[in-house]
């Protein structure tokens, strides 16, 4: 029985040990993202063990605004970045300190992700539709993020100057969200997940859709140069993700009618990983699914058309183009 006893110790600390070794011999990365559903296929391979399953330790940080994940991801406070396009991201990219190198999230039809929502005062006023923003107090997150070129894109298509509009930046969704909720703006541009409780309780009024009015590249996946050095991590994330992409879009987003994901038992696990990671409830969650290429594609042009628009505004410096930033080597792109 002694003898029994110790041959399963000693086969214990052996598995013990393998595991170990095991573990030691994955690549580690630090993924900077924000707790939105436009970093569901992040969450997915997080969760579902598709990183590691390549041979990767990922430690996901989290942030409340894109601009400060690029900052972290140029200064080697993470190894990649995942979120939206900003002037910031684009002027460190310029500089040479950031490279894309995939597509992620995107503003299309019939994927509810970014809203233009008025407060309730201003509504009752009259700011029923997004092209009664102009002459209005909007808050963002900041000078020249996604909120406000998503902005631009609509006083382009309706014909107002975005200058008529009384750009608030507050640095936060949840500031953003605040000053609507307390009538300090009349409007704000909010992911649906952020500004969900404002419209429940009234706080708030959906006047539309961005991706309805001008759909656009939003997100995108970046590291810094040294981080591209190692060849081997970057593969190793770009493969994980596309794999979690191509998932998220057959057994979610294939099934979106109406803006609205049905819970069934195929879905409910992905929508039970999304839901955790952005810590909204299931039934919140199939509202707001964002749409993402199942190829992990990135659509340059737009992304061209980003960068001409917000150096024609000032908020990115000249001298560079899309093929400036983009890192071909990884890149799908339309």
């Amino acid at each position: 029985m002694k003898r029994w006893v110790r041959l399963a110790v000693a086969g214990l600390l052996a598995l013990a040990a393998s595991s170990t070794a095991r573990a030691d011999d994955l690549l580690k990365a630090r993924i900077g993202v924000l707790r939105l559903s436009s970093s569901a296929p992040v969450f997915i391979a997080q969760d579902k063990g598709y990183f590691r399953d390549v041979g990767l330790d990922v430690e996901l940080k989290f942030f409340d605004a894109a601009q400060p994940i690029a900052v972290a991801t140029a200064s080697g406070d993470v190894d990649f970045g995942i979120t939206a396009f900003t002037a910031g991201l684009y002027n460190l990219a310029g500089k040479g300190t950031l490279k894309v190198i995939g597509g992620m999230s995107r503003e299309k039809a019939g994927y509810p992700l970014i809203g233009y929502f008025a407060s309730k005062n201003a509504y009752a006023a009259g700011l029923k539709t997004p092209k009664d923003l102009a002459g209005k107090r909007v808050a963002v997150t900041q000078v020249g993020s996604s909120f406000h070129y998503s902005l631009g894109l609509l006083a382009d298509k309706y014909g107002f100057k975005l200058s008529e509009v009384k750009i608030v930046p507050l640095q936060s969704l949840s500031n953003a969200a605040a000053a609507l909720k307390g009538e300090t703006v009349d409007a704000a541009l909010l992911p649906v997940s952020t500004a969900r409780t404002l419209m429940d309780s009234n706080g708030a009024k959906l006047l539309g859709w961005v991706g309805d009015e001008t759909p656009w590249q939003l997100g995108a996946v970046f590291a810094s140069p040294k981080t591209l050095t190692h060849a081997a991590l970057v593969t190793k994330l770009l493969a994980a993700l596309a794999r979690a992409d191509r998932e998220y879009h057959d057994v979610i987003l294939a099934v979106v009618k109406d803006g609205v994901a049905p819970i069934d038992e195929k879905t409910r696990p992905l929508l039970d990983i999304i839901a955790k990671y952005t810590n909204l409830p299931v039934e919140q969650v199939v509202g707001n699914c964002a749409y993402i290429d199942p190829d992990g594609r990135l659509d340059v042009k737009n992304v061209s058309n980003q960068i001409a628009w917000l150096q024609e505004q000032g908020f990115v410096d000249k001298g560079f183009d899309a093929n400036a930033i983009i890192a071909k080597d990884y890149v799908k792109g339309d």
